[in-house]
């Protein structure tokens, strides 16, 4: 408490947002109350020690702060409102809300950040999350408890797939961060969740552009700790979104860089596989309570999937989804976990049909190099190509949105309207009890157009 109420004005150099300080009894991650010569107040956050050295990013910006500064430690690090009344608002970097609604004073905090979960808590995922999203569902399904990004590239339309798995998604609780954002991205995310009824059950964290710096790297720690805590206390199935973590790892890189620390690659700093595992491994099944599902944006310059950010990530996360030319692409887009539910939870032809219809696209990607090329096509190539286009149409779009059991119907209407049985090559007990009428395998097998 005594330690609260001393102010230390020690100051040793101010470099951009960076204020470092001579003080005593300050733990790493605290904050601070910067004070300056004419009253004006900021909040700080402790990002380095050494000795009696103090550093402190400053949330406000070091312009037009005087080395007559004031400091006072509050004793704790960065705190979030956790309790049922945060559902259906939305909170600045810093924790404040922004939405207009009430002030939540009266409400608990906890400390953001802490230890990753004991393993020994852990449980084995084992249960999907259907989005509605075929590629998703279908090729490469969402486990509950899985940490996955979406590689992406500026332009594409990650926010709105970010935004159609938020409302479309079977968990309970959706909590989301944004860092970085573009009015127009924040204000996109607010009325979509808005007009989609999931607000309710919606929990928004949201550093805009104009906004700290700081507060970009506070938002994933925020909303993954609120996430933690639904899913422990609450027994809740909860999935966060992140967008986008490449501009997490820039403000990490900006920050580094005004403190003078040496970078590694791309002028990173050599602990960004650290900081972002960090992040990634809150994804969790809890033993006798809820989860932690966390999908992520992250964009990767120039499409270069070499670049640190998503170099590291991939080394983190059990697989990514690859969007790019609007359309997530079923070569580029990978679940590790998705064994542990296709054909376990869901229907039982779902694996050897997900199988089937990866070999046949797979072959009307050839077919079509071919007709490039103006080579002759056979019979078969002519099926391939066209179960080709049925499957981009049906499966590929993004704004396609169907329940697993029905995307798993129409894959095997697209076959049928392709193929005969016999040349799918698919066990025949699944065959006889999943394909459409004969009368559609007569017209496939004839070879109709």
């Amino acid at each position: 408490m005594i330690e609260q109420l001393t102010f230390f004005t020690n100051v040793l150099s101010i470099v951009g947002d960076i204020i470092k300080i001579r003080a005593s009894g300050v733990g790493l991650g605290d904050l601070g109350l910067v004070e300056n010569w004419d009253g004006e107040q900021s909040l700080a956050q402790v990002i380095e020690i050494q000795d009696e050295e103090v550093s402190l990013q400053v949330f406000t910006g070091g312009k037009g702060l005087s080395t007559e500064v004031r400091v006072r430690f509050l004793g704790h690090a960065s705190q979030v409102t956790y309790s049922d009344n945060i559902l259906g608002r939305i909170f600045d970097g810093a924790g404040n809300p922004i939405d207009g609604g009430p002030l939540l004073l009266g409400d608990p905090k906890v400390e953001v950040g802490g230890p990753s979960v004991n393993p020994m808590m852990r449980v084995l995922p084992k249960t999907m999350i259907e989005t509605k999203i075929p590629m998703i569902d279908v090729f490469n399904s969402l486990v509950e408890s899985q940490k996955i990004p979406i590689f992406s590239v500026a332009g594409e339309p990650y926010n709105q797939l970010l935004a159609r798995i938020g409302i479309q998604a079977d968990a309970e609780i959706v909590v989301f961060g944004g860092m970085g954002l573009v009015f127009d991205d924040y204000h996109f995310f607010r009325t979509t969740f808005e007009e989609e009824g999931v607000f309710p059950r919606t929990v928004m964290f949201v550093n805009q552009a104009s906004d700290p710096i700081v507060e970009r790297m506070l938002v994933p720690d925020m909303a993954l700790k609120v996430a933690e805590r639904f899913a422990v206390e609450g027994n809740h199935r909860v999935l966060v979104l992140l967008t986008d973590m490449t501009a997490y790892a820039d403000a990490l890189k900006e920050i580094g860089v005004s403190m003078e620390r040496v970078p590694a690659t791309r002028g990173y700093m050599g602990d960004l596989y650290s900081q972002l595992a960090l992040r990634y491994e809150r994804a969790c099944d809890y033993r006798g309570a809820g989860s932690v599902t966390i999908l992520t944006v992250t964009t990767m310059p120039g499409d270069d999937v070499t670049h640190p950010v998503p170099d590291n990530t991939g080394y983190i996360t059990e697989g990514q989804f690859y969007l790019h030319d609007g359309v997530l692409d079923p070569f580029g887009s990978l679940s590790r976990l998705k064994q542990q539910v296709i054909g376990k939870t869901t229907r039982d032809d779902h694996g050897q049909l997900m199988n089937t219809m990866i070999r046949f696209y797979s072959g009307a990607k050839d077919a079509e190099k071919k007709q490039a090329m103006a080579f002759d096509l056979t019979s078969f190539d002519q099926k391939l190509l066209r179960f080709g286009r049925l499957f981009r149409d049906r499966f590929m779009d993004i704004d396609v949105a169907l329940p697993l059991v029905e995307a798993l119907d129409l894959g095997w209407e697209t076959l049928a309207e392709c193929f005969a049985p016999e040349e799918l090559l698919m066990k025949q007990e699944l065959v006889e009890k999943y394909f459409p009428a004969a009368n559609d395998s007569k017209k496939a097998a004839e070879g109709s157009p």
